[in-house]
């Protein structure tokens, strides 16, 4: 059964297929439309901003905090009682350092605070401060699916995977669109999503 949706569609491929398409249609607004260099960088006002510009033709909750308890396999994500203090104290988190950086990303994967679309727009939240803060982004096509989610599993409780796995995919070209867009086709690849291609979406 398919999530509520404001497409009407009560299928699950066909949401997927359709919130695909649509999201990633917007992921590329968020980046040539120059709003994501507005964003106030590391803060879930800017996560909160690029979930709800990804998802908002799509779900009535985009950019809404989740109003259910999240589980992945046996991982509980934050409970809906702590999640606005857990967010509150990664906003604290310092962010000027690569460590510092991916250990703020891992807390905010851990927070989980929206019912869906989590890690796709994390990820770009994640370049953010990568870019502002040291200069680099990853360069996603470089990170393998299957480490990368196996050290995303591990990183509540021990991060250095995850840490050793970005660090080998840094790249300077932070302001590459080439680099951005399979960005975001490997971030959907990730969490299943391979029915379209970013860079052909970009031109309809």
């Amino acid at each position: 059964m398919a999530l509520e949706n404001k497409l009407g569609l009560t299928s699950s491929a066909d949401l997927a297929r359709e919130e695909e398409r649509i999201s990633k249609k917007k992921a590329v607004w968020l980046f040539e439309s120059g709003t994501l260099d507005k964003l106030p960088v590391g803060t879930f006002a800017a996560l909160k901003a690029i979930h709800k510009a990804l998802f908002e033709d799509i779900y009535d909750f985009a950019g809404e905090l989740r109003t259910v308890n999240l589980a992945k396999g046996n991982f509980r994500f934050a409970p809906l009682m702590y999640l606005e203090a857990a967010l509150a104290n990664i906003e604290k988190m310092p962010q000027s350092t690569f460590d510092e950086i991916i250990e703020k990303y891992v807390e905010m994967n851990v927070a989980h605070p929206f019912r869906e679309g989590n890690g796709r727009s994390m990820r770009i939240w994640l370049d953010l401060m990568l870019k502002n803060g040291i200069g680099q982004v990853v360069d996603w096509s470089k990170v393998d699916k299957e480490d990368y989610l196996l050290a995303m599993e591990r990183s509540p409780i021990k991060d250095v995977e995850i840490k050793v796995l970005l660090k080998a995919a840094l790249t300077d070209e932070i302001n590459s669109r080439e680099v951005y867009m399979k960005g975001i086709d490997h971030s959907y690849y990730y969490e299943g999503y391979t029915t379209f291609k970013t860079e052909d979406l970009s031109k309809e």
